[in-house]
């Protein structure tokens, strides 16, 4: 009955309803972007399908200008220059192994209290509201700036996820949970708390593939209609990403990451995790996603307009 419930639009309606405070955001983009909506209606890709698409494109030179880069290492300055090109970036050692080892000293601890639990099948999610030093390295002035550049747009942080282990999630482009429009308003950045590679669920990406389509609910039949989502799982998804995937020749890297490794990727590129296959070994591991505080922001697969809860 509840799964049922959750294939109509008004139940997440009346919750937005509710939640003003998080939601206005939206209010002056719908009417720049000539959108009749109410801040609680539900929204997706299908709204803004009569509007043209703007390109986002990179300034290298501005991105070279900021603190933020300039402070890099020629190693990672090599790879920020390349992001353009293949839908990521690593930065190594961005934090020290004293930083990761005080993040997960935190994690600990919140746990222990009680005052974070695990949803979503392990995630720690928002730890940002309860953990200073979490929230300062995500919403570092620099860092921003830098953010801002590489989204052609303002970067704002949206969300902290914090793992204990592997997501192993099946290959996607944040794009299907945290859509923009304009398109491509969204970054994530990974950091890695200790040592990762195929045996405690790294992380996969495939370069380059940020160059392909956004695919949305059209591109899967799941738009739904006036009164409904649309009735396909999130599992109709990634089957038909693993099939495009196959199509397309596509091919994996895995990331193997030493703590304190940083890794941002762009909204559109095809990423997961790999299986966990030593469950003696932890994969501790901090996302930031951030935003563009200029695009309307929402949950293609719900049709459910972003909370911004920070």
């Amino acid at each position: 009955m509840l799964k049922q419930i959750r294939n109509y639009k008004l139940p997440y309606i009346i919750y937005n309803f509710f939640n003003k405070s998080k939601l206005k955001h939206n209010i002056p983009l719908y009417k720049k972007y000539g959108i009749n909506k109410n801040y609680f209606s539900s929204i997706s890709s299908k709204d803004f399908a009569h509007l043209p698409e703007n390109e986002r494109k990179i300034n290298l030179h501005k991105l070279t200008e900021t603190a933020f880069y300039k402070n890099l290492t020629e190693e990672n300055k090599s790879s920020v220059n390349s992001f353009d090109d293949k839908g990521y970036l690593i930065l190594r050692n961005y934090l020290s192994p004293e930083t990761a080892d005080q993040i997960n000293i935190e994690i600990d601890k919140l746990m222990a209290e009680g005052t974070i639990k695990f949803r979503y099948g392990g995630k720690l999610m928002f730890v940002i509201h309860h953990s200073e030093i979490i929230k300062n390295i995500g919403d570092n002035k620099e860092l921003l700036e830098f953010l801002s550049v590489l989204i052609d747009g303002q970067a704002k942080l949206f969300q902290s996820i914090n793992f204990i282990n592997g997501s192993q999630q099946k290959t996607h482009s944040d794009s299907i949970h945290m859509t923009t429009y304009p398109l491509g308003g969204l970054l994530g950045v990974w950091i890695a708390l200790e040592d990762i590679d195929e045996n405690n669920g790294a992380l996969h990406y495939i370069p380059e593939s940020h160059k392909l389509p956004y695919f949305l609910n059209s591109d899967y039949d799941n738009e739904g209609d006036g009164i409904r989502i649309g009735k396909k799982s999130y599992k109709a998804y990634e089957e038909f990403l693993e099939e495009k995937v196959k199509e397309l020749g596509l091919k994996k890297e895995v990331f193997r990451a030493k703590k304190g490794d940083l890794l941002i990727w762009h909204a559109n590129i095809l990423h997961g995790g790999e299986p966990h296959l030593d469950k003696s070994r932890t994969r501790k591991s901090l996302v930031y996603h951030y935003f563009d505080e200029n695009s309307v922001c929402y949950h293609e697969v719900t049709q459910r307009p972003a909370l911004f809860e920070i």
